[in-house]
């Protein structure tokens, strides 16, 4: 089968650009999935603060990009293109309508992978009539939609794909020594946090945004602190922030926030991380936490790298990161409720060794399985 990829991987680096990396790598490096791909790396941001935005010289490119991909429909027979849609942003939205138009024509089958989620209900509840008419005409009736959760479902089946399969993402295992080495730290940590009390590193790992939920990150660790100091053994919760800023103001309140009295000494801002710092501050962490909010959330890739590293997750009850997690576990609280994570991040701090999330990481999102299930999905394509 061969498959024309029209979207773009790193950089700018972030979970949809960094799926689309592994699909494209993961295929051709095992013909055995069946799948020959033809990319058209279409990068229209240099960074991440520009995704999205409405800039000239984007339209340009964008022809350019179509324009490849049409010869590689001509020269080398790509008969099916796969596409990333836009979550509810006009901007993108009105680009996708160009892309489909220039190219469905051409392609006998399209794949649609929804990363982010809300197009669908959007084009309901907010959309003017003719851009959801205008949108209907252009993205409706795919041959294939890809999604990530049954939550993500709902909103895919609104533009009418004559198919929906639910493949989850996946990472690569950064860690395949888990049960040997780190599995065994994790649980002597546990221990000893629960019979002596002490430090409990706490990690928030993604993009700096408020919706993110950066914001409530310091407030759930200082609450917790507070609610430690009344319990034996007394914990002590730090926090470690990586991750970038989308725009300087955004950072200049961070810092303001954490130079308060209740969160000095107990946050630390680090950054970026990547490679072997990435990979340590996972490693040095006992929680997880994650209180997002945001609109168009998927499936969190930081989520799955910490289950990776046997890492217990506080997050919220929000679009599809509860399906993320082994069911029956704490640290699930209500979204922009800082007090009831910092229960929840106390309750695991205590509890959780991070055994059980280690093994839903294994069973789900693993790269392998993840390329795997993504190539029988799109494979069936080939046969109907």
């Amino acid at each position: 089968m061969k498959l024309l990829v029209f979207a773009h991987v790193p950089p700018p680096l972030h979970g949809q650009s960094q799926m689309v990396k592994y699909l494209v790598d993961g295929f051709r490096a095992d013909p055995s999935l069946g799948i020959e791909v033809f990319h058209v790396d279409a990068r229209l941001s240099d960074d991440l603060g520009d995704v999205g935005s409405a800039r000239g010289g984007k339209l340009p490119r964008l022809l350019g990009y179509c324009a490849r991909a049409i010869w590689f429909r001509v020269r080398h027979g790509a008969d099916t293109l796969y596409y990333v849609p836009t979550p509810p942003k006009r901007t993108p939205l009105y680009r996708d309508w160009i892309v489909m138009a220039l190219l469905r024509p051409w392609f006998r089958k399209v794949v649609f992978h929804w990363h982010g989620v809300g197009l669908g209900t959007w084009l309901e509840t907010d959309a003017r009539p003719w851009e959801r008419w205008i949108t209907q005409r252009l993205l409706g009736g795919v041959a294939l939609s890809i999604v990530l959760s049954r939550f993500s479902q709902t909103d895919a089946e609104k533009l009418h794909p004559r198919t929906v399969a639910i493949v989850g993402n996946g990472v690569e295992d950064p860690c395949a020594e888990f049960l040997t080495t780190l599995a065994p730290q994790r649980a002597c940590r546990l221990a000893r946090r629960s019979t002596e009390g002490g430090d409990v590193e706490v990690l928030f790992m993604a993009l700096c945004t408020r919706d993110k939920g950066v914001f409530d990150a310091v407030e759930t660790v200082t609450i917790a602190n507070r609610l430690a100091a009344d319990v034996t053994p007394c914990l002590r919760f730090h926090l470690v922030v990586a991750g970038t800023f989308p725009d300087p103001e955004l950072q200049d309140e961070f810092s303001r926030r954490i130079a308060r009295t209740d969160a000095v000494g107990r946050v630390r801002q680090i950054g970026f991380l990547s490679g072997a710092a990435k990979a340590e501050a996972f490693r040095a962490a006992d929680v997880f936490l994650f209180p997002s909010y945001y609109a168009t959330e998927g499936q969190p890739l930081g989520v799955a790298e910490a289950m990776a590293y046997g890492l217990p997750v506080v997050t919220t009850l929000w679009r599809a990161i509860p399906e993320m997690l082994p069911p029956g576990r704490p640290g699930i609280v209500e979204p922009r409720r800082p007090d009831l994570a910092a229960a929840a991040l106390l309750e695991v701090a205590r509890s959780e060794d991070g055994l059980h999330h280690r093994e839903a990481f294994e069973s789900r999102f693993k790269l392998s399985v993840h390329l795997a299930s993504l190539a029988g999905a799109i494979k069936h394509l080939a046969a109907n």
